[in-house]
Formats: structure tokens, sequence, C-alpha cells
């Protein structure tokens, strides 16, 4: 009998621009966050998977960086640290306010790239409902909305080199064969996400091969093999995890698309994607730092940028070992009726993607704003999962490190492999940062 599939979806609303008490202010209305919020709300929707969603938060960053390039001398040009960019002149206007036409780029570019961009229509019509509310004159708004769809139409025409759509011309991935190869999951058994990603042009980094990480530990069934004891790791950790080590591995989670099953129901969860929660991480600093418009925005440019590069990089290194995960083999050889807390993703194990994204992400955010930072992380509340204080950017990314040996999903040596790589990738975004002569935000 064929199992229906129930989809829920955690948020309570898709529109992030709706504000329900009177009075909204011109502060409001020029805040970058909500803007980023319904971008990660449409790809909630639409399960967007981990490196697709990096990629979309890049380029919607990107266009309004742009904007504020062009209106602000002092912030370097989006062609001085990304090698294949070509600037091209933004139109301007007496007229148009810069920071509104950068957050309706936002949306703008979220409406035309994402599959159901549509929605941001939506967005877009409350954002300037509440610019006009906020006593906006309507010759500014439409001035500024016209230089918005300008900056993003350079945008998807820049997006559109990254051989993105041809990624769908590639023949269908079928598994390998063999025991230490990758093979997909249950309880969907999902095929393969993105095994050509590696084939997407980096912005930074020269190739996807450019920081192969070294060799993980090799496959063995022998019980006394460094593999066996690997495996071995995972299995005893996850059979008596503490609360704090099964809320830091829920907290991280950020599996897109998890299904659990019901009788002949297979139910599933929308969630936000790592990408996604480091998006939230940049916009909680950005307002924690008080940072003003420009440099909110280069932070979040910046963050979209490398979590890219690092999804490339890290892609690129999960179909050349085409690793086995934990749960297959621990169900083969070690305990047939074994399940970790997490679901498995649905994609080659080594490297560990959120410990290669995280770190890098921790990295360039250190740079900006220094390395103790504190803040409070409530990206998973709308999920019903509490907020987490950390003291730092990169004691944030080595609790989401290790939240994937907690969670059952990674075996250690590619958790701290995962994170040397994204390190690696995050050194070659800071040097092109300060090559351009973009400095720290945060003294």
């Amino acid at each position: 009998m064929r199992k229906r599939i129930v989809i829920l979806f955690c948020a309570t609303q898709l529109c992030f621009f709706i504000k329900a008490k009177a009075g909204i202010g011109p502060d409001y209305a020029l805040q970058v966050h909500p803007a980023i919020q319904a971008l990660t709300m449409v790809m909630i929707h639409d399960v967007v998977n981990p490196p697709a969603a990096a990629r979309y938060y890049a380029y919607c960053s990107m266009a309004a960086y742009n904007i504020v390039a062009a209106h602000n001398t002092g912030v370097q040009p989006l062609a001085s640290f990304v090698k294949s960019y070509k600037d091209a002149p933004i139109p301007t206007s007496v007229l148009y306010d810069y920071r509104i036409a950068a957050v309706y780029s936002i949306m703008e570019a979220g409406r035309q790239l994402l599959p159901s961009g549509y929605m941001l229509q939506d967005d877009e019509e409350k954002y300037v409902d509440i610019l006009k509310k906020a006593g906006i004159k309507d010759t500014v708004i439409r001035a500024s909305m016209k230089v918005a769809e300008n900056a993003v139409q350079k945008i998807v025409t820049y997006a559109k080199g990254d051989h993105y759509n041809k990624l769908s011309t590639f023949l269908h991935y079928t598994p390998k064969k063999g025991d230490s190869s990758w093979y997909p999951t249950p309880p969907a058994y999902m095929e393969a996400v993105e095994p050509h990603w590696n084939t997407i042009r980096p912005f930074i980094i020269d190739s996807a091969s450019e920081y192969v990480p070294e060799r993980p530990v090799a496959f063995s069934k022998d019980t006394a093999s460094d593999f066996f004891k690997l495996a071995t790791e995972v299995y005893q950790i996850t059979g008596k995890l503490t609360e704090e080590q099964a809320n830091i591995a829920n907290f991280w989670d950020c599996n897109p698309f998890a299904i659990t099953t019901s009788g002949h129901m297979m139910i599933g969860f929308k969630k936000i994607s790592p990408g996604g929660h480091w998006m939230n991480i940049t916009g909680i600093a950005a307002k924690k730092a008080k940072l003003g418009f420009d440099n909110t925005i280069l932070l979040h440019a910046a963050t979209g940028i490398t979590l890219m590069d690092a999804f490339i990089s890290c892609w690129d290194e999960k179909y050349r070992s085409n690793r086995i995960r934990p749960e297959t083999f621990i169900i083969r050889y070690i305990d047939a009726k074994w399940r970790p807390l997490l679901q498995t993703p649905p994609f080659p194990e080594n490297t560990s993607g959120h410990s290669v994204i995280s770190a890098a992400a921790a990295e360039v955010l250190t740079y900006f704003l220094g390395d103790n930072f504190t803040y409070t992380d409530d990206s998973e509340e709308m999920f019903e999962i509490p907020a987490r204080k950390f003291t730092s950017f990169r004691k944030a990314s080595a609790e989401a490190a290790i939240s994937r040996l907690f969670g059952g999903i990674h075996f250690s040596d590619s958790i701290e492999n995962g994170q040397k790589e994204g390190k690696q990738v995050a050194g070659k975004v800071i040097a092109a940062l300060v090559a351009a002569g973009i400095k720290p935000l945060v003294k």
C-alpha cells in the first residue's frame, strides 16, 4: 500500500513585512533582516536544498550590495573581490532612496530567481504599503523600485552564467556499487542532492577542487580498524546522549525536508537550511553590532558569497570520496535496529557540510565583527526550538560541527576535516576582501 505524504510547515506566516501595530516608522521600513527572512520563507516553502539556498542568498544580497556601492563611493565595488563579476553602472536619480532600492532588490531578485518567487510579490506590495504609511513620497518609492529592478536585472544576467541551468542536463546520478560507497538512507531513500554542484562557478575560490581535504579514514569492516572505531564512536555517543547534546543536535539540524512515518503516512517537515541559519545569524549580529545600513548589506553579501563558495568546495569532496553514512554502516555491521537522532541527509558523508559552511561563515563574520562577539541565536524559534547564546561565531561554528556527531549523521574525521576546509575557503574570501580594501566593521 502506498504511503500518504503529509507536509507540515512549522512557520506561522510567509509575509515578513506584515506589521499589525500602527505607527510604522522609517526605521523599520529600512531594515534588511525582514527582506532576508522573506527569502527564507519562500525557500522553506520550496524545500530548496542547502547548496541552492546559498546560491539564492548570495545573488539576492549582491543585488543590494551593488546599489549601496553605487551610492557610497566608500564601499568597494563587487568586482573588486568577486573575480568573475564585471561591474555595470546603475542608473541613479536624486529622487530615489538607495536604502529602499536595496531592500526592495533583495525581494525582487528572489522573485525572479526562486522557483516560487512569485510569492514574494505579496511581500513587495506589503513593503511598498509600509513605505507609504511611513510617509515616504510615492515618487521616491517608484524611483527606488526602478533602480532596484535595474540592479536585479544585472545580477540575474550574471547568475545565468554560473552553469546552474545546466545541472538538469547531466545524467541522472546512480549510487556507486561497493560496501564503502554512499547509498540512500531511510525512511524516504531520497536520491542524491546536487551531485554536479562542483560545476557551478565560484565567486572567489579558484575552483571547486582548490581545497581538497585530507583523505578520510579508509573504509573497513574489520572490528579492529580505525574506520570501525569511528562508526562505534557514533553508535556509542548517540546511545547515551545528554539532554544538552540532544538540544545541540536539534538546534543545528537545519534539514530542509525531514520525513517521519506514522502508519501508512509519511509526514514531511520543512525547515531552514544551514545557509539560512547563518544568514539569520548575520542579521542578528548586524543588529547587535548596531551597524549602519551600508555595512549591514556588506555583511550579508560577504556571508552569502562565502556560503556559496563553501558549498561548492564541500560538494566537490562529497562526490569525490562518496563515503558511506554512519546510518548505513551501523545498520549493516553493528546494530540493525539503530537509528540516528537526526534524519540522515540525502548525499554522501564526507566532508560534513554544516562543518564546512559554519566554519567558513564564522571566520568571515569574525573578520568583520571580532572574535569575542556575544549574541543570542533565535533562528530556530519558529520551529519551537529554544534560542541559544554564544560568545563568539567560532564557538557557534564548533557547536554546529559537533552537532553532526551527536545527531548520528557524520563521522568525527569528516567533521574535523570539514572545519579545516571551511576555514581554508574563508581564508581565501578574507584575503580577497583585504586586497579590495574592505576592512573590519568593528575595531
